[in-house]
């Protein structure tokens, strides 16, 4: 399965970037587009691991639930 890189806006758009069959290969390309990111822009880059890139939006649109404070 392969690793997409999407930009996500304010208003939640996605845009896919990239897409790689290697890990560290989508991590660097993370990482070097955040440093070269302007100070003014509030998009977010996230990396995820899906089998097409209509699972990665899914994945990426779901909210994730809070974890539950108290007893354990």
């Amino acid at each position: 399965m392969p690793y997409f890189v999407y930009r996500i806006s304010e208003d939640n758009k996605l845009q896919c970037l990239d897409q790689h069959n290697s890990y560290k290969e989508a991590r660097g390309q993370v990482r070097k587009r955040r440093s070269e990111q302007a100070a003014d822009d509030t998009s977010l880059v996230r990396l995820i691991f899906a089998s097409s890139e209509m699972e990665a939006e899914r994945l990426l649109l779901t909210p994730r639930e809070s974890p539950v404070e108290g007893d354990d």
